[in-house]
């Protein structure tokens, strides 16, 4: 296994891609998008595992509401979610 050297230019190429897919997930012109995604659905467009979505439930990181067994999570707090988590990743900077 090599040794990669990690540089400035590859952490800002990163982060431009990173925010641009994130910008194309959240767009708010889908006419079609649900308000209320299942279970399944918040996995498939996190790629996460339950046990991540369970974690994300218990510390109220994601709120939900139980229907009839069935748990449904509101797309506008995926979309904050999402935002909060990148905002920690890369903070802004200002300049002096």
């Amino acid at each position: 296994m090599g040794i990669s050297i990690i540089t400035k230019e590859d952490l800002q190429e990163f982060k431009t891609e990173l925010l641009e897919a994130i910008r194309l997930l959240l767009k708010d012109n889908n006419p079609e998008q649900k308000l209320w995604l299942r279970t399944s659905e918040v996995k498939k467009l996190l790629n996460i595992s339950s046990g991540t979505l369970q974690n994300l439930r218990i510390n109220g990181t994601l709120s939900y509401s139980k229907i009839g067994g069935t748990l449904y999570y509101s797309y506008k707090d995926i979309q904050k979610l999402l935002i909060t988590r990148l905002f920690l990743m890369f903070p802004l900077r200002r300049k002096a």
